[in-house]
């Protein structure tokens, strides 16, 4: 797609006019788009508030895809969807379109409270968690006191530690479930991933849901005034301390008056579970990328058989939860009837991927590619476990909370010259981060370590 000669005047959610030739890469990150590569196509990352989107918002963002970019999506760890191959004479459009069907883009990257990822093992409290996801959800995303924080600031709402997604969060917040007519979660702060992975620390445990606002406000706060520049909230724990931290977070929450998160009505969109966990059909993506025409099979299943509703998975698959008085079979049927019936041979492994050098200005490595050759290798206990690849790292498909993770950690020149990305393979035992088995090996190496592995 060629870009026109000349200015090119958009104004719409903050995407400001300028020239062409001056376009500010970095002020366009606060409204969900990364520079892609050198020859200037963009990345849009749309934000689906918990994770679950209606089936005529898919609709209008298969329409984006096919009408804009490449016809393929891609599905992220945390719940939200990437249009790559845009340009920016597209982007007001494109906006447009997303608002239509009450879609945004704005926050989701740059320095502001990110997308709400919500539990998506569909366990007893999932709509619980989805309900107050899509809350916190409205209420920071686009909020200007929540913008030009220090880096991304990320919340995460769980329905239970399974997964342990918590200990990744700057605020990551646990159902326990509910007593005397309150819901109730544990606080967890300060977590994340990149280059120094770092668990969070329980904060506060057993909080009503009406007290959650204060204190993740105050936490934000806090980190807006006292963080560094580029550096997450994790440094800043690491720099005064956790003590220091609550101090601040206390005065912070004693300086404003409370202000609940009330809705009269009923907000839960899927199926209320009647036993220890919703019933639901999964179906696999590989690598997180589908295309436009696949996603609206998807959609117009939803519509017939889900209550108009999918699930985007933190496995990056999608997830649909059949309607009251629909059987899960049902479901299959329907799949099945527009050739969604299973999993592709290598759809087959639970493998999460980030796009990698094939569509991101930091990837090392050809990831697809990498994990297509590591699933060949595989024997049947490696192939049954949790995998994911990260292609620098950042770690954005969260390799250290995979049974077996893998994260592009540099590239060097060989004998020949050519440079080639090393890895370091990880083992995630126990309730915390993987840690590494093998480090800093390159392909080869890393197909006979996954060979061998049990």
């Amino acid at each position: 797609m060629r870009r026109p000669e000349g200015s090119v005047q958009v104004n719409i959610e903050g995407i400001e006019s300028m020239s062409d030739t001056t376009i500010d890469y970095q002020k366009l990150r606060i409204n969900g788009i990364y520079q892609q590569n050198a020859e200037g196509d963009l990345m849009l990352r749309v934000k689906v508030p918990a994770g679950v989107i209606s089936a005529e918002q898919t609709e209008k963002v298969c329409a984006i895809a096919e009408r804009f970019s490449n016809g393929k999506l891609h599905l992220t760890s945390r719940g939200s969807i990437e249009i790559h191959w845009l340009r920016y004479e597209n982007l007001a459009e494109v906006t447009r379109m997303l608002a239509a069907v009450g879609l945004t883009s704005r926050g989701a990257c740059g320095g502001a409270v990110r997308g709400i990822s919500c539990s998506t093992t569909f366990a007893a409290g999932f709509g619980t968690a989805q309900v107050l996801a899509r809350k916190l959800h409205r209420h920071f995303a686009g909020n200007p006191h929540f913008e030009g924080l220090p880096k991304k600031f990320k919340i995460g709402v769980d329905a239970g530690y399974q997964g342990a997604r918590h200990l990744i969060q700057d605020v990551g917040l646990v159902y326990l479930g509910s007593e005397e007519g309150r819901e109730l979660y544990d606080v967890w702060v300060a977590g994340g991933l990149g280059r120094q992975p770092q668990p969070g620390f329980l904060f506060a445990n057993r909080v009503a849901e009406k007290r959650l606002l204060p204190i993740i406000e105050a936490v934000v706060r806090v980190y807006k005034a006292n963080g560094q520049a580029g550096k997450r909230l994790k440094h800043l724990l690491n720099d005064i301390g956790e003590a220091r931290l609550r101090d601040l977070v206390a005065a912070e929450m004693a300086a404003v008056s409370a202000l609940e998160i009330a809705n009269p009505l009923p907000e839960q969109l899927t199926a209320k579970p009647q036993a220890d966990s919703l019933e639901f059909v999964e179906v696999p993506v590989f690598a997180g990328e589908i295309s436009a025409e696949k996603l609206r099979a998807l959609a117009r299943v939803a519509a017939q058989q889900a209550e108009g509703f999918l699930a985007l998975t933190a496995d990056q698959n999608l997830a649909l939860l059949p309607g009251e008085g629909r059987p899960v079979e049902a479901v299959r049927q329907a799949l099945a009837a527009v050739g969604l019936a299973g999993p592709a041979p290598e759809e087959a492994v639970s493998f999460r991927i980030c796009p990698g050098s094939h569509e991101c200005r930091m990837g090392l490595a050809p990831v697809r590619d990498v994990a297509r050759e590591l699933i060949g290798a595989m024997g049947g206990q490696a192939r049954s476990g949790r995998w994911a690849i990260s292609g620098c790292p950042n770690s954005c498909s969260q390799p250290q909370l995979a049974d077996f993770g893998i994260v592009t950690v540099k590239k060097v020149a060989g004998e020949d010259g050519e440079r080639r990305p090393l890895f370091d393979l990880l083992r995630r035992e126990g309730e915390g981060f993987g840690e590494p088995v093998q480090q800093g090996i390159g392909l080869e190496e890393l197909v006979a370590a996954v060979g061998k592995l049990t």
